[in-house]
């Protein structure tokens, strides 16, 4: 770790002592705070839109609280690893991140549930769970675990592949895949293919040597990493999908407990202002990224409501099943987030 970036960790480890004294308004010194992410870094205006969102995110917060809260972005896994992310906030050893929650499935497993194949199927049904019983239940256990819930995002995703097209089950075999969970890589594997689990940052590399066939990920990563560089066969998720990942922002428990009443206001209100934000832009991603590998050399291929439903059925024998039977957290979380089907 080089010395700018342990003073910062060093800060942040402090922040909740000093956070402490802080009884109404706002701060007389700036809090600084850190959003930690694994995706390409931009601008505010260009780039990858997890990454936008981060920094209309900090210069709102700026603003709204007349500087008394400033965020630094750290792109591209700059601040820590991206697995070490989740972990970290719980510790309060990082304040915020915008990062995958099935990540976080090793220590807290029912956060696989935001990405279980086939559990979410449209961007309305995702949108539905914040107010739904899912969503209570998600948020108090994550708040229970250390964790505050900023922005609810959803995405849609696809596959990449070097060789055939992933559309039906059946395409998956003999294929070494990332699903991007425990529980889609439990689907593959029942579809005959081999699975590899990595962050979707280190998918290129895997792919460029032929240590991976396909991987599965969201369409903003698709164009993000630039996969079509490495894969020209895509399924995407415009229209239909069965692979939908929740990706919030979250923020350290610690560290929003340390800030003001007012400060707190402001990044829970500034969070939910900025789920259209993220609509927009995965949606968007999802219509960009077939003109891209259509551009590059590639073919798109879409998924009909009947391959979707091919896919359900497989997750519902396999990691629906595994998931429930895990403990009785997980099999309520699961059944609740049925109550969302339509």
């Amino acid at each position: 770790m080089n010395r700018t970036r342990r003073r910062l960790v060093q800060a942040v480890v402090g922040a909740p002592a000093a956070g402490a004294a802080l009884r109404s308004g706002w701060a007389a010194e700036p809090r600084a705070l850190a959003i930690s992410h694994q995706f390409p870094g931009g601008t505010i205006n260009e780039g990858d839109f997890r990454d936008r969102l981060c920094r209309r995110f900090a210069a709102e917060i700026e603003r709204r609280t007349s500087g008394a809260l400033k965020a630094t972005i750290y792109p591209n896994s700059s601040l820590m690893k991206t697995n070490a992310q989740f972990s970290a906030m719980r510790k309060g050893a990082l304040d915020l991140s915008l990062v995958p929650l099935s990540y976080a499935g090793g220590e807290v497993p029912e956060t696989n549930l935001g990405l279980m194949p086939g559990v979410v199927t449209s961007y309305e049904q995702g949108a539905s769970w914040k107010r739904a019983a899912i969503g209570k239940a998600l948020a108090d256990l994550l708040y229970e675990k250390g964790i505050v819930v900023l922005t609810w995002i959803w995405q849609a995703g696809g596959v990449a592949s070097r060789t055939r097209p992933i559309v039906e089950p059946e395409d998956a075999k003999g294929l070494k895949v990332r699903g991007g969970s425990r529980e889609m890589d439990m689907v593959l594997k029942a579809a005959g293919a081999a699975v590899l689990s990595l962050p979707s940052d280190e998918i290129y590399a895997a792919m460029q040597t032929g240590a991976l066939d396909a991987a599965m990920t969201s369409s903003t990563s698709l164009i993000s990493y630039r996969l079509e560089e490495v894969a020209k066969q895509l399924t995407t998720g415009r229209g239909k999908a069965y692979w939908f990942m929740f990706e919030p922002l979250l923020m350290s428990r610690t560290i929003y407990e340390s800030l003001t009443k007012s400060q707190q206001e402001v990044l829970l209100t500034v969070g939910a202002e900025l789920e259209r934000f993220a609509l927009d832009g995965a949606k968007a991603d999802d219509q960009k990224v077939a003109s891209i590998y259509e551009r590059a050399g590639g073919k798109a291929s879409d998924l009909s409501a009947a391959t979707v439903e091919r896919w359900r059925a497989l997750a519902r024998d396999t990691a629906w099943k595994d998931f429930a039977a895990r403990s009785e957290s997980c099999a309520r979380m699961l059944k609740l987030a049925e109550q969302t089907l339509a």
